[in-house]
């Protein structure tokens, strides 16, 4: 059965959801973690979102994440190594219980930085924030049961802030900040 695409607006919960979660996972697997970071939509206060909890951590070796995956699948996430995003390892909650999304990446890469980069911008730039925001709501309306077609239609926006971000955090010398861990 396909999941629906719903945008609900900001829930100011989301950050407490998340900061749970964080807790969890740093005592099950902190040591390995170089950081953690909450990311996507719910990350942004006044973002509408779909309400998943989306989860950055950065680790120094994606190639040796055993024990993320072990310390993970204990706190019930299931590891898709189905996933064909070879820059990140993917984790998903487990049947029926809140949907969560784990992405672990290599700390300090492209796609790392790209995920805050765009986070910290929306969190600052109130006008992409609600661009961003319509253009979401127009697109679920559009492609309800498509959650694929979702994805790829945000693409374009997407593109058009992460230029923009680009182009801000030369100008104010970003980096990111230490991290939720």
């Amino acid at each position: 059965m396909k999941v629906p695409v719903i945008i609900e607006p900001y829930r100011d919960n989301w950050l407490s959801l998340f900061n749970e979660l964080r807790a969890q996972i740093v005592a099950k697997i902190g040591s390995d973690i170089h950081r953690i970071d909450h990311i996507g939509s719910t990350a942004v206060v006044g973002l509408a979102a779909k309400p998943i909890i989306d989860i950055q951590i950065s680790v120094s070796d994606l190639g040796n994440i055993e024990t993320i995956i072990s310390g993970l699948a204990s706190l019930g996430y299931r590891y898709r190594s189905d996933n064909d995003d070879l820059t990140k390892r993917y984790f998903r909650e487990a049947p029926g219980t809140r949907r969560t999304h784990i992405h672990v990446r290599q700390a300090g890469s492209w796609s790392e930085q790209f995920n805050l980069l765009f986070r910290d911008y929306l969190r600052t730039h109130e006008d992409d924030r609600d661009q961003y925001e319509r253009k979401k709501y127009e697109i679920a309306n559009r492609h309800r049961d498509q959650r694929e077609q979702y994805v790829e239609a945000k693409t374009e926006i997407v593109w058009e802030i992460i230029k923009k971000a680009n182009t801000w955090s030369q100008k104010i010398g970003w980096k990111p900040s230490q991290g939720d861990l």
